[in-house]
């Protein structure tokens, strides 16, 4: 490796994050869960080609030429550097800079592009939506009290001014009792907003306390009553209280901007939340059967009920990714026909889009228009975990893992404690995949694996990951897990389980790793 290829793989300009550090090497910043961070400017510069390269050994004689290329320095002057970051990096047992013997080091931090630039900054108030407690009496209430939840999530998530958790992080807390400064630590917020309803006939009583989990005061408490008919407008008004609370400077039209009512029938509404609570079981086929019928006779009930052709919509997608379709031409032509009539009807709603693109790209392989509506969901609304998950699959897909990568990581940023992270992890290793950088797939990957050993896509992507950088038992370990769980896949029909990629060389590359990984022809 040339001086010049030090940092040919990642721009040693680019800003980065590794672990609760970031950075910024254009700034000259350096930071540790956002408080500075001082090195001297050798030290920097060495950080900044390992943020560079990481996984590779960097040798000792090609380091010194970059950090001192117009004198002679010895290499007690870069160990000098070397003991300076393990020491802020609190390192002393050299498990991220790796002294390799008689070559140089290897940094083995797992580095991720910095994605401030795409994400809800920083700097804004973040805020978090435990589930909501049932106070009805009665247990089949459940669905409603999560429901009402879920949406007070999506009005705020439609608040550019804010950052908000994802459902799927949020809802792990249910039914557990857990101290709010544990939750807020875990999910890294500054503000969470904890209520309980109470749904008594035609009566609805919503109660909401907005607590600093730091240090576990009460901000705002409010109770809000109403009769059910008006359940959309006591939506609204938890809403904009809440920001009223924390955001003061947001503006007013934006809150109003924020506000929609999704249907005008109540009863499709109470199915619609029926069928919600059937789909989040994502794992059961009979749990995502029975939310598609509730979302079917939803749409019989308004048949111009955006979010119930979405989420129909996306009931197919989790049939394809689980192998459950039984007819694949019959139901591509079913959920082409929600999903293009949802993105009709909810052409201003960016779940509604971003669900529709995603399903659009992946189950009838329509990229362009797929990834089209999902980045006009993007720019609508970008703080939408989900969203950033299907945008990074679709620049997957269209050849452009970088961007993925850094898509994918404001999807985990949004929705740190997300069930389907797995999911989020082994796209990450089909994005490094595809940049060559093997060793950062393999890794991702079995990141994957470790929370869910049954995932085709993670067990392909590690096999041909793994066979591309020389760790053929490895990969073939990985293919046999494959061929016991999915005894039919051979290379011949691979295409049937992968997604929509543009590129035919990506295809072919991929194939290339399975078939020295061992998969048959």
């Amino acid at each position: 490796m040339g001086v010049d290829e030090l940092g040919a793989r990642r721009s040693p300009h680019a800003a980065v994050r590794f672990g609760e550090f970031r950075l910024d090497p254009r700034r000259t910043e350096f930071t540790r869960s956002s408080r500075p961070v001082p090195l001297r400017p050798k030290t920097f510069s060495l950080l900044a080609l390992f943020a560079a390269r990481p996984g590779r050994v960097l040798a000792k004689d090609e380091l010194l030429a970059v950090l001192w290329p117009k004198s002679v320095a010895t290499e007690a002057s870069l160990t000098q550097c070397v003991t300076e970051l393990r020491a802020v990096l609190d390192d002393p047992g050299e498990s991220l800079i790796k002294t390799v013997p008689r070559r140089g080091y290897r940094f083995d931090a797992e580095v991720l592009p910095d994605a401030e630039a795409l994400a809800p900054s920083q700097d804004k108030p973040s805020i978090a939506v435990p589930p909501f407690q049932n106070l009805s009496g009665d247990p089949e209430q459940e669905y409603f009290a999560d429901g009402l939840a879920q949406e007070i999530i999506t009005a705020l998530s439609r608040l550019r001014s804010l950052l908000v958790i994802a459902r799927n992080s949020s809802f792990v807390y249910k039914g557990r009792a857990v101290d709010v400064k544990q939750v807020g630590r875990e999910l890294g917020v500054r503000y969470l907003l904890e209520g309980s309803v109470r749904k008594d006939g035609n009566r609805v009583r919503i109660t909401g306390q907005l607590v600093d989990p730091l240090t576990g005061a009460h901000i705002w408490a409010d109770r809000f009553d109403g009769e059910l008919e008006d359940i959309f407008g006591l939506q609204d008004r938890v809403t904009a209280s809440v920001v009223g609370a924390i955001a003061p400077s947001v503006e007013q039209v934006e809150i109003e901007g924020s506000r929609r009512k999704p249907t005008g029938s109540l009863d499709a509404y109470d199915l619609y939340l029926r069928g919600v609570a059937s789909y989040y079981e994502f794992g059961n086929r009979e749990r995502v059967s029975e939310a598609l019928r509730l979302f079917r006779r939803a749409i019989e009930l308004d048949p111009e009920f955006a979010l119930a052709y979405a989420m129909a919509a996306d009931c197919y997608v989790l049939r394809k990714g689980h192998s459950w379709t039984t007819d694949s031409a019959s139901e591509v032509s079913e959920m082409t026909r929600l999903a293009r009539r949802a993105v009709e009807l909810g052409k201003d709603d960016a779940f509604v889009l971003g669900a529709c693109g995603w399903a659009l790209a992946y189950v009838a392989h329509d990229i362009d228009a797929g990834a089209a509506i999902v980045d006009r969901a993007l720019t609508l609304y970008p703080n939408l975990a989900n969203c950033w998950q299907w945008g990074g699959w679709t620049k997957v897909w269209l050849g452009k893992p970088d961007e993925a990568i850094a898509r994918l990581t404001v999807a985990m940023r949004l929705s740190p404690l997300e069930p389907r992270t797995p999911g989020m992890q082994f796209a990450i290793a089909h994005a490094y995949f595809f940049t060559g950088r093997y060793d950062e797939a393999a890794s991702w990957a079995a990141k994957a694996l470790q929370a869910r050993s049954d995932l085709q896509g993670a067990l392909r992507i590690d096999a041909a990951s793994n066979a591309f950088a020389g760790r053929l038992a490895q990969a073939g370990m990985s293919v046999a897990r494959l061929r016991d769980l999915y005894p039919t896949l051979r290379l011949s029909n691979l295409r049937n389980v992968l997604g929509p990629y543009r590129r035919a060389e990506d295809v072919a590359k991929y194939s290339k790793g399975l078939r020295r990984a061992g998969l048959p022809e």
